[in-house]
């Protein structure tokens, strides 16, 4: 369970958040709707620990980020352009990020890229990846160690139509094994397929939709 109490967030005297609320459970989508600069990033760093709240509190299964953990544990993370290094395939950069936590297990890593549509077996530098095979190699660092929490800002920006029906699948599925998802869309289709629970941020402020 992740909580998010009160959280309100000011740099340079602009509030970014202001008393933002949100419960979230294990097995469910949670789906952040919203324009441009209206929040939903920097609501996602908050809850990932990346930024610390002005005032309030998040909470993961009762434990305050920022003074219990440094950050949320157990989470894989797409937020703004996933970095990589170029000259490196993609295996190999999976490969380098897994070993920070002392895991290489190579087959593991080859079938999360297949999961995510890419051949492992490329050779070809990440320079010279399409848009959408870097998307998908960023989505394959945020699950390929069966992460409870993914928290995913626009994870289908530059994939085609074929590309987006797999990553759709490819979610429900983790839905399914009991993650917890947050997902932000400027797609409508998206949140509508994918999301349990929508919410709208407009201007740093948290409200939520009811679905129809």
């Amino acid at each position: 369970m992740i909580e998010v109490q009160n959280v309100t967030l000011q740099i340079k005297g602009k509030t970014i958040l202001s008393d933002a609320n949100l419960t979230m459970e294990e097995g469910r989508i949670y789906g952040l709707v919203g324009n441009n600069g209206s929040g939903k990033t920097m609501l996602m760093k908050c809850i990932c620990g990346f930024v610390l709240p002005t005032k309030g509190a998040v909470l993961s299964n009762g434990k305050k980020i920022g003074k219990d953990m440094d950050y949320l544990q157990d989470a894989g993370v797409i937020i703004e352009t996933p970095g990589f290094i170029s000259y490196y395939s993609g295996l190999k950069n999976l490969k380098l990020l897994a070993g920070l936590n002392g895991k290489k297990d190579t087959a593991h890593l080859s079938r999360v890229m297949e999961l995510c549509g890419l051949d492992p077996g490329l050779r070809l530098p990440v320079r010279k990846y399409s848009l959408g095979m870097r998307q998908r190699l960023g989505i394959a660092q945020a699950i390929m160690e069966d992460q409870k929490y993914l928290i995913l800002d626009e994870p289908m920006n530059g994939l085609d139509k074929n590309g987006v029906a797999e990553i759709r699948e490819l979610l429900l599925k983790m839905k399914n094994e009991n993650r917890l998802i947050i997902l932000a869309s400027h797609n409508r289709e998206d949140i509508e397929i994918l999301c349990d629970e929508v919410y709208e941020m407009e201007d740093g402020i948290l409200r939520k939709i009811v679905k129809e």
